[in-house]
């Protein structure tokens, strides 16, 4: 008779990079124009979260994607199947909700024409306004509608740098791209968060991050989980191809930047033989209700990161993540 165990998913709490072309020689230099005003930029985001109280009250994909994109959107659909999937029992009473717009401050960037415009924003909450979320809403191409795409608590709200501001009161849009403009290019910072938890930060973790309470989340995530069958099977992670690859970031008064990007990774359950998961309630919308010797959960996941202009380590300030896909096997196939 084959023994069960029962599986248990890692739960862990877009690159429009701004790269100015040179214009030729002879012809005027490009004007950079805010992407909106102030005023306008926390229009946005209080309808936002109208829309956003509207589209999940009823599950509305339709409606959620004239708000959302990117890594966020993504999300916000795992969510809402992932609540499908419970009997309605089950079922959370959904709790209307709004940004408060009082303690949000917007961070605008200038832009050419041509060039895709954003903005940053730091909202903060609480009775002592102690929790600090980050948000980029970015202007889509062809409707011209501003969506939210990235929204990331950090960790340690203390670790936000200061953004730097030019006369007009706006922000300075880099490239996280280049190494021109940062450092730690978003490439290489996607692949250390990887390693954060492949292997516990092991190889390129420690190496690109210095310690902070974001980067030990995701190294704890990696050793909790890797030994949880014990002697029975064993769980890895693997950093995998990132479905969302633009990346934002702004200038910081201490000449750094705070960089906005997304990743991917996968966690891999497997028991050995004798053995068989049992898919626990949250996972049957993915999973269903067969046993497999083994399953694995795609994870879809924003990350704030500072990282310097110079030579230096980064750090991790807080990431997100939801589980957007699984599959697993049947023990005779």
């Amino acid at each position: 008779m084959a023994v069960t165990l029962t599986a248990s998913a890692c739960t862990t709490s877009n690159n429009a990079s701004t790269t100015v072309k040179t214009a030729p020689s002879g012809s005027p230099t490009p004007t950079a124009v805010p992407a909106l005003t102030k005023k306008e930029a926390l229009a946005q985001i209080a309808h936002y979260s109208e829309i956003n109280n509207e589209a999940n009250k009823h599950r509305n994909r339709a409606l959620l994607d004239t708000i959302e994109d990117g890594p966020l959107y993504a999300m916000s659909v795992a969510d809402y199947k992932e609540d499908e999937g419970l009997p309605k029992a089950d079922r959370k009473k959904y709790k209307p909700w709004s940004y408060d717009l009082a303690a949000t401050d917007v961070y605008i960037p200038r832009f050419t024409a041509g060039q895709q415009g954003w903005f940053a924003a730091v909202t903060r909450s609480g009775k002592k306004k102690q929790y600090v979320r980050v948000m980029i809403l970015a202007q889509q191409a062809k409707t011209k509608r501003w969506e939210m795409v990235a929204a990331v608590d950090l960790a340690d709200p203390k670790k936000l740098p200061n953004i730097a501001l030019d006369a007009g009161g706006y922000a300075t849009a880099l490239d996280a791209t280049s190494s021109k403009d940062v450092a730690a290019p978003v490439t290489t910072l996607r692949t250390a968060v990887g390693d954060n938890f492949a292997t516990g930060a092991d190889l390129s973790g420690k190496k690109v991050f210095t310690s902070s309470k974001a980067s030990a989340q995701q190294i704890k995530a990696h050793d909790k989980t890797v030994h949880k069958f014990g002697s029975h099977g064993s769980t890895s992670f693997s950093a995998a191809a990132p479905k969302f690859t633009d990346s934002y970031a702004l200038k910081t008064t201490d000449f750094k930047a705070l960089v906005v990007f997304a990743h991917s990774h996968t966690q891999r359950d497997t028991v050995f033989s004798g053995y068989e998961i049992i898919p626990e309630q949250d996972d049957r919308t993915w999973l269903g209700t067969n046993n497999s010797p083994n399953f694995t959960y795609e994870f879809t996941c924003s990350d704030v990161a500072t990282v310097p202009m110079s030579p230096g380590k980064s750090t991790l300030t807080g990431y997100t993540c939801r589980r957007t896909d699984a599959h697993g096997m049947t023990a005779s196939s």
